[in-house]
């Protein structure tokens, strides 16, 4: 009995099996009918050829190479005077001008000065001077304000001039 229980079982699956697979068969043949029957070849491989290297005509390290080429074709023009600023060896150029604080102004022989506080010494200034780490000309002096003009490189490497002003400074503490 069981038998014959698992050999009907056996043909009912395999009579319902025949019925999808030709479904799935018919599916299949009208999808691909589009398809392209063959892929196209890759394309061919050109051989790797080494570049010679020389060193004198190639050398990565000249400084022709290093600086954008907008520098190098305007050289000199609008650019700071890096070798005066050496040779001056001005303190007030050693520091950023947002450390310097103007605590005075003095008028000497009808000439406007200015007294700058910085890092614990009192410096005087005069129109003309130079005071900052970018290269900032004392512009004008007033009993409120000293302003500054300074040149300042662009990501391009082309020099930009730039007004900045730094403000009297009441005393650390009082509400001035």
């Amino acid at each position: 009995m069981k038998r014959i229980m698992l050999i009907a079982l056996c043909a009912l699956l395999g009579a319902c099996s025949e019925g999808e697979q030709e479904e799935l068969t018919q599916w299949m043949d009208e999808n691909s009918a589009n398809l392209p029957r063959s892929v196209p070849p890759l394309p061919q491989i050109k051989p790797y050829e080494p570049v010679p290297y020389e060193e004198s005509s190639l050398d990565p390290f000249k400084s022709a190479k290093l600086e954008p080429a907008s520098k190098q074709s305007q050289a000199g023009k609008g650019s700071p005077d890096f070798d005066a600023r050496e040779l001056r060896n001005n303190l007030l150029e050693k520091y950023p001008l947002e450390s310097l604080k103007m605590i005075g102004y003095m008028n000497v022989n009808k000439r406007p000065l200015g007294v700058i506080l910085v890092d614990g010494k009192v410096k005087q200034v005069k129109v003309g001077d130079y005071i900052g780490l970018d290269f900032g000309a004392v512009t004008k002096i007033s009993d409120k304000e000293i302003e500054v003009r300074e040149m300042i490189q662009e990501s391009d490497g082309n020099w930009k001039e730039r007004d900045s002003s730094l403000y009297l400074q009441g005393k650390e503490g009082s509400n001035k």
